[in-house]
């Protein structure tokens, strides 16, 4: 039944003598450099952890003095980790030390348990925490700056759009004004008024607005609703743009269905100067 476990496996007296070892046990003495045939038995356990020396002495004072716990009866068990390193590569085990249970002599059973593929994935789930954690705080980082990079642009689109508004009303409208003052013909007039009324449009809310909204205008449909919004009715808007007067009243059904006034009383001049 020793035989058939994993675990490496010995029975000691109450002076730490080795009475009995399973296969791997021998196994495992035969593989670290004992002869063939080695079984340990009569060998003291807590006198070899004693004389240990070298970077593993404190682990084996450690299981000697465990052990003499469980022999003492001061705790029922004793366990304890430890790395075993060898030229195959790293390797731990898990030690537990109990009294052997029924009548008779106290022994007790040492079993060592090959524990690393435990311990490597604990290792790996550690590189992949750090890793997460490295990661959330560059992520973290990337968007503090993404949030100072969108914070900029709304400030560069803020000043554009203020430049591109100072620039219409300083070095084109003063021209539009000398036009005005010029005497037209009545058609060369109209054209002028509606450069100057698209200008205020293109520099007003209004088509900021739209585009705010979603609301999605062709370039005629824009036209239409700026003259009507000037208080052109449909028989002038369609001379000034030289359409027919039906399809003034499309473009007009189309905005009023665009900017959801289907249904509406709502005047769609009123509408247009709300929300400019």
């Amino acid at each position: 039944m020793l035989d058939s476990l994993s675990a490496h496996i010995a029975i000691m007296d109450a002076n730490g003598v080795i009475l009995d070892t399973n296969r791997t046990w021998r196994d495992f003495a035969v593989k670290g450099g004992m002869p063939d045939g080695y079984d340990s038995i009569g060998d003291n356990y807590l006198a070899i952890c004693d004389s240990a020396e070298g970077e593993d002495s404190a682990d084996a004072r450690t299981v000697a003095a465990g052990i003499r716990d469980v022999i003492d009866g001061g705790v029922e068990e004793f366990l304890f980790d430890y790395p075993c390193h060898s030229a195959d590569g790293p390797h731990w085990y898990y030690m537990r030390a109990i009294r052997m249970s029924g009548n008779g002599p106290m022994r007790v059973v040492v079993s060592h348990e090959d524990i690393t593929a435990l311990k490597l994935s604990e290792e790996a789930l550690r590189k992949s925490e750090a890793q997460l954690t490295q990661q959330k705080i560059e992520l973290e980082e990337s968007n503090i700056a993404l949030k100072v990079l969108l914070k900029q642009r709304e400030g560069d689109k803020s000043e554009l759009e203020q430049k591109v508004i100072t620039n219409v009303k300083q070095m084109v409208l003063p021209y539009l004004e000398k036009l005005k003052r010029v005497n037209l013909k009545p058609k060369d007039k109209t054209v002028v008024d509606i450069i100057d009324s698209h200008l205020n449009d293109i520099i007003s809310p209004m088509i900021q607005k739209l585009a705010n909204a979603n609301i999605i205008l062709t370039p005629q449909e824009i036209q239409v609703a700026s003259l009507v919004k000037d208080g052109k009715a449909s028989k002038e808007i369609a001379a000034i743009l030289n359409v027919s007067e039906t399809t003034v009243h499309f473009h007009r059904k189309n905005l009023r269905k665009k900017f959801g006034l289907s249904n509406s009383q709502t005047n769609l001049r009123s509408y247009l100067i709300s929300i400019s």
